[in-house]
């Protein structure tokens, strides 16, 4: 670990006054922009239209690394591949790449580790050990588009971590992700996942992003969420619902409420029921989620035929319902299975 920032951080506006007190021209930093987010090098030396003392002086200044490939799983069908991601200070994070049939998608991690404790999810399991940096969420997308030769097309942010959490990062690592002089991924292309930190929920609405917002829900009451959820203790529904309502209005985004199907917790007719009655009025999708399994965590996926029946009668409540395709599942990289590793002490 050079314990030097990480270039990949910057903005083109940061880089432009960047190279400025470096006494280098203004255009540098478009050039610059265009190596670190446009192609993704990871050395300095790869700018070869910047004069050798111009890289010498980023090499002395910047860190340019990549996450490095640890460990690559490809699910049975090919369609799924995750990656262990090696992070500079030793920590990993696992991302993942899917296949669609209008492209590819990858779920990204913004933490290492989570501290939200969802009773579901295996990224909280150890708790949370730092947030990433901007830089290290792109990072994830340039290590698996040049391992897999293949150009990511849109983003859910799912991996380990909650992404408002760690706010600030986030919303720069938008920023740049969907700038025209990096990868160029539109907005409406980005899914941020988040199970309810209304606060930044309301922070989030105000900045005018086209991103889809999605909420975890996994539950309809506040009594059955503040047991799968702690978050919800701090929270309610009281709090977290109207934020999405009003999110909704002001942005024009509908917002997609995912909830995982629990055997005997939160599958049966008057939970769905009771779900129709809370989102009323707002401007929604709702996910259903086959629950996977996770290590540690003692819950049952609901069967497809009570699957189906919380499905049909969201439909006949008026609300778009869809049931999320199971992807990589035989390797651990589905919806909640993701979590960090440590490499080292």
């Amino acid at each position: 670990m050079s314990g030097l920032p990480g270039i990949r951080d910057l903005s083109l506006a940061e880089l432009e006054r960047n190279v400025a007190l470096f006494g280098m021209p203004k255009y540098r930093a478009k050039q610059i922009a265009h190596w670190v987010h446009g192609k993704g090098v990871n050395n300095f030396s790869e700018m070869t239209n910047l004069p050798e003392e111009a890289r010498n002086k980023l090499l002395g200044s910047y860190e340019v690394t990549l996450p490095i490939v640890l460990e690559k799983k490809i699910s049975r069908d090919g369609d799924t591949a995750k990656y262990l991601l090696g992070l500079t200070d030793g920590q990993a994070v696992e991302s993942v790449l899917m296949k669609y049939r209008h492209g590819y998608s990858a779920c990204l991690s913004t933490q290492a580790g989570c501290r939200m404790g969802c009773r579901m999810c295996a990224s909280g399991i150890g708790g949370l050990v730092r947030n990433l940096a901007p830089g290290e969420i792109i990072g994830q997308i340039w290590s698996m588009q040049h391992d897999s030769g293949q150009r990511i097309g849109s983003i859910v942010l799912m991996g380990s971590g909650e992404p408002l959490d760690n706010y600030d990062a986030v919303v720069k690592f938008i920023e740049l992700v969907s700038a025209p002089w990096g990868l160029n991924i539109g907005q409406r292309h980005i899914t941020l996942s988040t199970c309810g930190i209304v606060p930044r929920i309301k922070d989030l609405m105000l900045l005018g992003l086209s991103i889809t917002l999605a909420v975890s829900l996994h539950a309809p009451n506040n009594e059955l969420r503040d047991k799968l959820l702690p978050v919800n203790k701090k929270y309610p529904l009281e709090l977290l619902l109207p934020a999405c309502r009003n999110y909704a209005e002001k942005t024009g985004r509908r917002v997609s409420f995912e909830y995982a199907l629990l055997s005997g917790i939160n599958d049966e007719v008057e939970h769905a029921k009771e779900l129709a009655g809370i989102l009323r009025g707002i401007h929604c999708h709702i996910n259903l989620i086959p629950a996977n399994p996770v290590t540690g965590r003692a819950f049952n996926r609901a069967g497809k035929e009570s699957t189906q029946s919380f499905r049909s009668l969201l439909e006949k409540a008026g609300y778009p319902v869809t049931v999320r395709r199971e992807l990589g599942l035989d390797i651990d990289a589905a919806c909640g299975q993701l979590k960090r590793r440590v490499l080292v002490p």
